[in-house]
C-alpha cells in the first residue's frame, strides 16, 4: 500500500470539544457519563476501553450519528459540505460491483451538484491512488482482501475530503502487517490536515496515535492524553496492561476523579448541531437516477440473484404444466374447480415473485444505507429506485408467465383487451408483493430473519384469499382478514376478467352453479376496483417502509 498524499489541497482539520457528554439506553442505564475532552485539528486519536465501555457510542456521539442525552459536542474548523466522514465496522460498499464503479456511484451521490463526469473520474482516480488501490479498481469488492475492503470503505469517505474522519475498529480482524499499513494511511491523512478519531481493541494501534482516550467499564473518562502520558498516569510500562488495570479498579469514580485535575481545557470552539454538519445534498432526481443505475448493475452482476429471479418463474411454469390439464376454460366443457385453482396459483405466483424480489433488498445493505443517509441520500429516491429496477423485471416475468400459460392452453380464451387486463392485475399483484417485501426487509436486521418471514407472509395469502375456502363461507374473523390480503384482490380480478361467473353458470358441468353460489359476488366487481385496491397496497406498503426506516434511524440516533 502506498501512503502518498493526494495532490488536491487538503481541507483544514476540525477540532472537537466534548463537554459533559452522557448517553443512556432504553432501560435508563448510563453507558456514557460526563465525558469531557478536546481533540486538536490534524490529530490521530484512539478511543480504547473494555468491551461495553461505550467506545462506539462515544465515537458515534462525537460524529453526530447519535444525539447526546446530556452535554454538547462542538467543532472548531470547517464543518460544511463533506467535513465529516464516518466508517463503521461493517462494510459500507456493495460487494458485487468493481471497486472503481463503487466509488464512481458514491462520488455521484456525495460530490456537489454540478460535478461533471470528468471531475468524478479524476476524484475517484485520486482517491484510489492515495490509498494504493489503483491496480484493484477493476476487481469486484467481494474479491478484495479484508485490508483492501477496509481501505475501500475509507476511500468512499475520502471522496469529499473530510476535515474529520471517524472510524470504528478499522483494524479489527486484519493481519498485523495490514493493520500497521492502514494506520500509516491514517497518519498520512492526518499529516495532510484531516483529524482522525478511531476506536480500537488493538493496543499496538495506540502507539501510532497522537492521543489516547481511555474509558472505564462504566463509560466514564479515565484518561485522555498522549500514549506516553497514559503510561505515566497508569504507572505502566506497556499500555497492554491498561485493561487489567481498569478491571482491577473497584471504585468507578477513582480514575475519573484522579484524571479530572489534568483535564485539558481544549481549544476555542463554536457549538454546532452535529447532525447538521453534513453535505449539501444532491437533488432527488439525480439521487434516483444514480441509485437506480447502481441497483440495476448490482442485479446484473450477481449471477446467483439473477438465477433466482429468472429461475423461479421457470420452475412455477413447469409445475403449472405438470399439475393442470389443458382445456379447463373450454366454454363448452369447463372444469370449475380447476379454473379456480389455476387463477389462484397465477395470482399467487405473481405475489410470490414480487415478495421474493423485495424481501432481501434492504436488510442486506442496512450499513450502506445508514452511511449514505449521513451523506445526504434521501429515503424516497432510495425506495423508488428499488421499485424502478425490480418492477420491470417482474413485468417481464409476469408477461412470460401469462404468455406461456396461454400457449399451453391454461388460460381462458380472452381477446387482446382481456389478456391486457389479466396482465395488469398480475403486475399490480406483483408490485404490491414487492413493496410488502421491501417493508419486511426494512423491519428486520439480516437476511436470515427475512428468509424466516417468507412462509409467515405466504400462508395467509393462501388461506384467506378465497380460493381454498370462498370468502363468504369463512368465519367473520377470516372475512375481515381477507380484506388485508393483496392476493385476494388479484385472484378476484383475474376471475372477473376470465369470466368465471358466465363460464360456470352456462357450462355443461353441474358443479358450476353451486360453486358460483358459494363465491357470492366475489367476481362481480369491475376489475378496476381490484386494480385500485392493489395500487393502494403499493402506496401503503411503500409509505410504511419509509416510516420503518425513519423510526430505525431515530432510534439509532437517540
Amino acid at each position: 500500500m502506498t501512503t502518498e498524499q493526494t495532490t488536491s489541497p487538503p481541507r483544514a482539520g476540525v477540532g472537537i470539544t466534548a463537554s459533559g457528554l452522557g448517553q443512556s439506553v432504553r432501560d435508563g442505564r448510563r453507558i456514557l457519563d460526563d465525558i469531557s475532552l478536546a481533540i486538536q485539528p490534524g490529530e490521530v486519536v484512539a478511543i480504547i476501553g473494555a468491551s461495553g465501555a461505550g467506545k462506539t457510542t462515544l465515537l458515534e456521539t462525537l460524529a453526530g450519528i447519535r444525539r447526546p442525552a446530556a452535554g454538547t459536542v462542538s467543532y472548531d474548523g470547517a464543518t460544511g459540505e463533506g467535513a465529516l466522514g464516518y466508517v463503521p465496522q461493517d462494510d459500507i460498499i456493495h460487494r458485487e460491483l468493481p471497486l472503481e464503479r463503487t466509488l464512481r456511484y458514491a462520488a455521484r451521490l456525495r460530490l456537489p451538484p454540478g460535478t461533471g463526469p470528468v471531475e468524478v473520474t479524476e476524484r475517484v482516480a485520486e482517491v484510489l491512488s492515495g490509498l494504493g488501490l489503483t491496480d484493484r479498481g477493476a476487481v469486484p469488492v467481494g474479491r478484495l482482501s479484508g485490508g483492501e475492503r477496509k481501505r475501500a470503505s475509507i476511500a468512499v469517505e475520502l471522496l469529499t475530503r473530510p476535515g474529520v474522519f471517524f472510524l470504528d475498529e478499522p483494524t479489527s480482524g486484519l493481519d498485523p502487517a495490514i493493520a500497521v499499513d492502514l494506520l500509516r494511511v491514517l497518519r498520512t491523512l492526518a499529516d495532510a490536515g484531516t483529524t482522525v478519531v478511531l476506536t480500537t481493541h488493538q493496543i499496538t494501534d495506540v502507539d501510532r496515535c497522537d492521543r489516547v482516550v481511555v474509558l472505564t467499564r462504566h463509560g466514564r473518562l479515565a484518561f485522555a492524553g498522549t500514549p506516553a502520558e497514559a503510561r505515566e498516569f497508569f504507572g505502566l510500562r506497556s499500555l497492554a496492561e491498561v485493561y487489567l488495570r481498569l478491571a482491577e479498579e473497584t471504585d468507578p469514580a477513582a480514575l475519573p476523579d484522579r484524571f479530572a485535575a489534568h483535564r485539558d481545557a481544549g481549544p476555542a470552539a463554536r457549538p454546532v448541531d452535529p447532525g447538521a454538519a453534513g453535505h449539501r445534498q444532491v437533488g432527488r432526481l439525480r439521487q434516483l437516477g444514480v441509485l437506480a443505475a447502481r441497483n440495476a448493475e448490482i442485479v446484473a452482476r450477481n449471477r446467483l440473484t439473477l438465477a433466482i429471479l429468472l429461475g423461479s418463474p421457470l420452475m412455477v411454469l413447469g409445475m403449472f404444466a405438470l399439475l393442470f390439464r389443458p382445456g379447463a376454460f373450454d366454454p363448452a366443457h369447463p372444469i370449475p374447480n380447476v379454473t379456480v385453482m389455476i387463477l389462484f396459483w397465477i395470482a399467487f405466483g405473481g405475489f410470490f415473485f414480487g415478495l421474493t424480489y423485495g424481501l432481501l433488498q434492504i436488510c442486506t445493505e442496512l450499513p450502506i444505507l445508514r452511511r449514505e443517509r449521513l451523506a445526504g441520500v434521501r429515503l424516497v429516491p432510495y425506495l423508488v429506485a428499488k421499485v424502478a429496477v425490480l418492477l420491470p423485471l417482474l413485468a417481464l416475468v409476469d408477461l412470460a408467465l401469462l404468455g406461456v400459460l396461454r400457449g399451453i392452453d391454461r388460460l381462458p380464451p380472452v381477446d387482446g383487451a382481456g389478456f391486457a387486463a389479466l396482465y395488469t392485475t398480475l403486475l399490480l399483484s406483483s408490485a404490491a408483493a414487492l413493496t410488502l417485501g421491501l417493508l419486511c426487509s426494512a423491519a428486520v436486521s439480516d437476511a436470515a430473519q427475512a428468509t424466516l418471514m417468507l412462509p409467515m407472509l405466504c400462508f395467509p395469502q393462501v388461506l384467506f384469499v378465497g380460493a381454498i375456502l370462498p370468502v363468504p363461507a369463512m368465519a367473520a374473523g377470516g372475512q375481515w382478514l381477507s380484506y388485508a390480503m393483496s392476493n385476494r384482490w388479484a385472484f378476484e380480478g383475474l376471475g372477473h376478467t376470465a369470466g368465471v361467473e358466465r363460464l360456470w353458470r352456462n357450462g355443461a358441468s353441474p358443479l358450476g352453479p353451486p360453486l358460483l353460489a358459494t363465491y357470492g359476488d366475489s367476481f362481480s366487481r369491475p376489475v378496476w376496483v381490484n386494480w385500485l385496491v392493489l395500487g393502494g397496497f403499493v402506496v401503503l406498503f411503500l409509505g410504511a417502509t419509509w416510516v420503518v426506516l425513519v423510526r430505525r434511524e431515530s432510534r439509532r440516533a437517540s
